[in-house]
């Protein structure tokens, strides 16, 4: 299904491209051909995949971004353009999350998640965007989601929201930059085992083994799945396609609508360990 070249001489920028599913799109893009430029906050992850990636005989560079700030975005998407040439792809993945009943967030966790999901998803495309319509040059954004984005989901209030406004954002700019060739699309991801996101919401082995009996398909998504969808819809083959949000989670969030809706059943006391953990790691 896939050819060896499908994405042969495509520049592709990917947000949170160090680790998790960033990690995942951007070694399989750049086994079809593409040339990679990752960003994240973290220095050693990008360093990580940008080697992998070149062990294997192919191209990548990255640099170190705050997404939350568009300064520091516009530096950091010149920077692959001055890199690469140009960039035809932006995958916006960088994401934050964590477990908080809503009565107990502060303003400054709130705006953390929102800054990271739905500020860092709009600098990013806003600055790509604007060089992509005064270059006349057609290029696409894929945008990752979740599947609470339409439902909204209890304990991840802040993702909830963030979420569903990049999912608007989609929908929005797939109409209004549709003229420029410019395609947009999004990906909601049900249960992917990652090494940070994962330990954050699966707080127990108990949790997660009652979440994966939920899923109609009974087990949770491989990395390479969502990377094969996600160089689908940024490939030629998908040419046609903008505007959609294409779930891929097992048949999830059919069967439970909310994916942390089930907190419902914790006590208090877990809560105030939770966020002493919490606290602990910052």
């Amino acid at each position: 299904m896939f050819q060896a070249d499908l994405l042969k001489e495509k520049v592709i920028l990917i947000t949170g491209g160090g680790t998790g599913l960033g990690r995942a799109m951007a070694l399989r893009y750049a086994e079809l051909g593409a040339k990679i430029f990752l960003a994240a906050r973290r220095e050693e992850p990008l360093r990580k995949t940008a080697e992998a990636i070149r062990q294997k005989g192919g191209t990548a560079a990255w640099a170190t971004c705050d997404v939350r700030d568009f300064a520091t975005v516009e530096k950091m998407t010149q920077r692959a353009l001055d890199e690469f040439g140009r960039v035809d792809v932006l995958v916006n993945n960088a994401a934050g999350n964590f477990l908080c009943p809503s009565e107990r967030l502060s303003p400054g966790g709130f705006n953390a998640v929102v800054g990271i999901v739905l500020h860092g998803t709009f600098h990013c495309t806003l600055a790509l965007g604007r060089h992509w319509i005064e270059k006349k040059q057609p290029a696409t954004v894929l945008n990752i989601v979740t599947t609470y984005a339409w439902t909204g989901s209890g304990f991840v209030l802040p993702s909830a929201c963030a979420k569903a406004g990049v999912l608007a954002l989609t929908r929005s700019l797939a109409v209004e930059w549709g003229r420029h060739h410019i395609r947009v699309n999004a990906i909601a991801p049900g249960p992917f085992p990652t090494e940070g996101a994962w330990s954050r919401l699966m707080l127990t082995k108990e949790f997660e083994e009652r979440g994966l009996r939920r899923i109609p398909l009974g087990r949770h998504g491989r990395h390479e799945e969502l990377a094969n969808l996600a160089a689908y819809l940024i490939s030629p083959q998908a040419d046609y396609i903008t505007g959609e949000c294409v779930t891929i989670d097992g048949g999830q969030w059919l069967r439970t609508g909310g994916q942390f809706s089930d907190f419902l059943e914790m006590p208090a006391a877990f809560w105030d360990e939770l966020e002493k953990a919490r606290r602990k790691g910052q």
